[in-house]
């Protein structure tokens, strides 16, 4: 994520839609120069625009990532997993890809308990969670919302193929949030990319 370009469709990845001039202070270059980078962006067909009239004067032009721009981030050996699990379904049906998705929520459970135990406070812990799900692909980020409670963010799934073909992965990672967060924890997911948004979101409050 060196170039301009590169930095342009990550950031256009992980905050979403932006105009020209957001754009050029998130990278800190000119409006002109980002204008021109992101050109060639559209004439490669990772990014496109559409205008929005706010009100009188003219329209803001809203950059945002194709289809072919989203491909780039990778679905973590998507095709290997969907005919795994064809063959899995085929061979022991559901209930063998039910025990399959607990057997998966068990140890990544585990896994995300132990890193988070030796933590106290709920801001550590969702901060802790944001990086291991970075390091697993999610490009997770988080923030502090009001009222004391926490935003955790992933705006990449990498396995977005498999979670389509089987919900049971989306529910299962959920519950694993809920147990590794502990039971004081309370954790909703409040935005889903397979129902259509642009990432995965979840709000995180301590249980009263």
């Amino acid at each position: 994520m060196n170039t301009p370009t590169d930095r342009i469709l990550f950031q256009l990845k992980t905050r979403g839609p932006a105009e020209t001039l957001a754009l050029a202070g998130a990278l800190a270059i000119s409006r002109q120069a980002t204008l021109q980078h992101l050109e060639r962006l559209v004439a490669e067909g990772l990014v496109e625009h559409a205008d929005e009239r706010r009100g009188v004067g003219r329209p803001r032009r809203i950059w945002s990532l194709t289809a072919t721009a989203q491909a780039r981030f990778p679905d973590t050996h998507a095709q290997l997993t969907l005919e795994m699990l064809d063959t899995m379904r085929a061979e022991f049906g559901e209930a063998g890809i039910d025990r399959l998705i607990t057997r998966r929520e068990a140890v990544t459970t585990q896994s995300y308990i132990q890193a988070l135990a030796p933590l106290r406070s709920l801001g550590a812990r969702v901060a802790r969670l944001a990086e291991l799900r970075t390091a697993e692909g999610y490009m997770a980020d988080w923030s502090q919302g009001p009222g004391g409670g926490f935003h955790l963010v992933e705006n990449h799934c990498p396995i977005c193929a498999a979670a389509a073909a089987c919900q049971g992965f989306c529910r299962a990672e959920l519950e694993t949030f809920r147990k590794a967060l502990g039971p004081d924890v309370s954790v909703e997911r409040t935005d889903h990319i397979l129902a259509g948004a642009r990432r995965c979101a979840y709000r995180i409050t301590a249980a009263r």
